[in-house]
């Protein structure tokens, strides 16, 4: 039978993992875990009419609660993922798991406030750290012919715990006429799912399959010392600029801008601006493992990427320069974050070696947090400067500006990635699966 492998760009034939199925069974127990933690995350949006109105919570209040969860990206991303290296994928994924339910715990008992905002605070410990501990923890047990699927599949039922936590007022409204608490308990409730799916996940650990013969356990050791964590090649460096900078776009944009730019500058209602922001999310659910099969099946995944960034600054152009209808700018960056993660993520475990995946993980999640909130600082005051609003919403254009000038950074980045790895040193980005 012929060894499992992908041969890169200078046809050198590399060993891969095989295929085993019970990976299937270990992407049901990741994807549940963090489906529990995206509901958990947004948690607080739903309530937040409730809160301040029960408990006379501030906008402030609401808002410092959401900011707890990512403080602890900036301080102990790299450090996640270093001890994902040293301990394990799913050992760190249960560790994180457990800690999400306590920390969603001291939310639900939510009283006093230093309380909930202390839940969230550790809540945000497990929101960082398990994502990195569950796609380092894919790549050990999917072959590069299934990863980009399996990772699809994996982000879009995280974006089903979004989207239900969004539609719980409906589907559990009991619950919200009950008062502020009890959906928080129900949180607490997913969490503990996520804990199950997560123990399940470190269960089957013993029947992940082996890496390749050829993978030389001395060298593992010798590269995950002090400084060699650090050291990647080219391929990596441009792909943590595309990871930083097409993220610096998108979230700050989808998530804190969009609606009242569809509200100011293009005049729809809020409902009508929410419905069209959150198509993006909507579509993805359904895109993502679809750019999944793609890429594992025909490959090309750099080209892919150029692809999908380039769209960012189209559609930047369109809502600043045209009167088209905002939906077309929804449908373009709908495609845009369906593809974009679905190709990422599994390209970054290709370029990395396993053995410090987790750090590398770290080094991303640390500067892509840190670039989000220097993003959504710049944009917050250029829109001041430019006195963005109602009665001015040409204002607007500097912070469609400054978003499109970082968009073509981005584009930059995949740019050189895609050059790269067509050259000799690629690592097989533009190949499809393993060839034996």
């Amino acid at each position: 039978m012929a060894e499992a492998g992908v041969y890169d760009a200078g046809l050198t034939f590399t060993p891969d993992l095989p295929a085993t199925p019970l990976r299937w069974l270990a992407l049901v127990a990741a994807a549940l875990a963090i489906f529990s933690v995206y509901y958990e995350t947004d948690v607080i949006g739903e309530i937040a009419d409730l809160l301040i109105r029960q408990r006379g919570f501030s906008q402030a209040d609401i808002g410092s609660l959401n900011a707890a969860i990512y403080w602890p990206n900036v301080v102990l991303a790299l450090v996640g993922g270093v001890l994902i290296d040293r301990f394990g994928p799913s050992r760190i994924a249960l560790w994180t798991a457990a800690l999400g339910v306590f920390g969603a715990t001291l939310t639900a008992i939510g009283e006093p406030y230093a309380l909930m905002w202390c839940g969230r605070l550790i809540f945000g410990i497990t929101e960082g750290a398990i994502f990195m501990a569950l796609v380092a923890g894919l790549a050990q047990w999917f072959p590069r012919n299934g990863i980009a699927l399996a990772t699809g599949l994996f982000l879009s039922l995280a974006r089903v715990g979004s989207f239900l936590c969004n539609t719980s007022s409906t589907w559990a409204r009991p619950l919200y006429d009950a008062g502020w608490q009890w959906p928080l308990w129900l949180g607490v409730g997913v969490s503990a799912l996520g804990f199950v799916a997560a123990l399940v996940f470190q269960l089957i650990e013993p029947g992940r399959p082996l890496p390749p013969a050829s993978f030389d356990a001395g060298d593992m050791l010798s590269a995950a010392r002090g400084l060699d964590r650090l050291r990647f090649d080219r391929s990596f460096w441009t792909i943590l600029g595309l990871h930083v900078l097409y993220a610096a776009v998108f979230f700050p944009f989808r998530q804190t801008y969009a609606v009242e730019y569809f509200q100011h500058a293009k005049h729809l209602s809020l409902q009508a601006a929410g419905q069209v922001n959150s198509g993006v999310f909507a579509a993805a659910i359904f895109a993502t493992p679809l750019f999944g099969v793609i890429a594992d099946r025909f490959g090309n995944r750099a080209m892919m990427l150029v692809f999908g960034t380039l769209l960012l600054p189209l559609t930047l152009a369109i809502l600043a320069f045209t009167g088209l209808s905002p939906w077309l700018s929804t449908v373009l960056m709908g495609i845009s974050w369906g593809l974009v993660p679905a190709v990422i993520w599994p390209a970054t475990t290709m370029i990395v070696p396993r053995e410090r995946l987790g750090t590398a993980l770290g080094l991303i999640t640390l500067i892509q947090s840190l670039g989000i909130a220097l993003s959504n600082m710049i944009a917050g005051h250029l829109a001041d400067w430019a006195g963005a609003g109602p009665g001015h919403p040409h204002g607007y254009d500097a912070v469609l500006g400054f978003f499109g000038c970082v968009s073509l950074l981005a584009l930059a980045c995949v740019v050189l990635l895609w050059r790269h790895e067509t050259g000799p040193n690629g690592h097989g980005l533009e190949r499809p699966g393993p060839q034996g």
